[in-house]
């Protein structure tokens, strides 16, 4: 082409493209979280043998950056494998249903329960359980931690659109817990400005599956949920940069 002279779609498509390798291809930022992931599931299990993220059965949570609890799960296979699926929204119901962000997650905590893991089956002793019956030895646990995480919330709820199954609360195993969000990164990812933008946008598409679909309670309760976390956002940033709360004689923003 004449120097000077301005590209057209055509030359742009026929320059020689430089594929990029893949361990290039996600941002800085996505590459520093997932180092801090993968430094997490690295830790030792205090219930067994072995990394964290090896562990194969157990009980984790997640928490936004208020420390606020936002998700209980339970896994029958390995934590690295489930609770990564779920940051990346590979095959994660609930980030492919809008009830979880995976960009509100910052802290993670796992409880790993190695005797599930190598429990005989039911049926056939001589064999080990099935996945199915592994959910069911897990569900006291996952109930456990739910309770636990419940009434530690502000808000007394967890974002779960599933039923916890009810049962016995046991007593907890030592749980491994971490941050994923690397120092460099904490303050701009933890900006109300930004969370708010973010839980308003996930409302908007979880509020709109739900207008197109017939859903569960569930997935109503948690539409309510994220909307008292927007509010309840929204609200303390208002309080944050000195301006006024409408009605501030009747209502007051605390952490309790």
């Amino acid at each position: 082409m004449p120097a000077g002279e301005p590209w057209s779609d055509d030359d742009f498509f026929m320059q020689p493209v430089q594929k990029i390798p893949k361990r290039d291809q996600p941002p800085a930022a996505v590459k520093s979280i997932r180092a801090k992931f993968k430094e997490l599931m690295q830790q030792p299990d205090p219930n067994g043998d072995g990394t964290i993220g090896a562990a194969k059965t157990g009980v984790y949570a997640f928490f936004d950056y208020d420390d606020e609890p936002i998700y209980v799960g339970q896994t029958s296979s390995s934590f690295s494998d489930r609770v990564g699926r779920h940051l990346t929204g590979q095959r994660s119901d609930a980030v492919a249903k809008f009830i979880l962000d995976p960009f509100e997650v910052a802290t993670i905590s796992m409880w790993s329960v190695p005797s599930i893991a190598v429990a005989p089956s039911a049926k056939d002793p001589e064999k080990k359980a099935t996945a199915a019956e592994k959910r069911v030895m897990l569900n006291p646990y996952e109930y456990t931690v739910y309770l636990q995480l419940e009434k530690a919330s502000r808000f007394h709820a967890v974002l779960n659109e599933g039923e916890i199954h009810a049962t016995e609360e046991v007593e907890l195993p030592i749980p491994v817990r971490g941050r994923i969000i690397p120092d460099e990164l904490w303050e701009d990812r933890k900006h109300s400005d930004i969370r708010i933008a973010r839980r308003a946008a996930t409302i908007s598409r979880l509020s709109q599956m739900i207008s197109e679909r017939e859903v569960s309670g569930g997935m109503r309760r948690t539409l309510l949920l994220q909307a008292k976390r927007l509010a309840w956002l929204a609200e303390k940033r208002i309080v944050e940069v000195g301006a006024q709360v409408p009605d501030a004689e009747d209502r007051e923003i605390t952490d309790d």
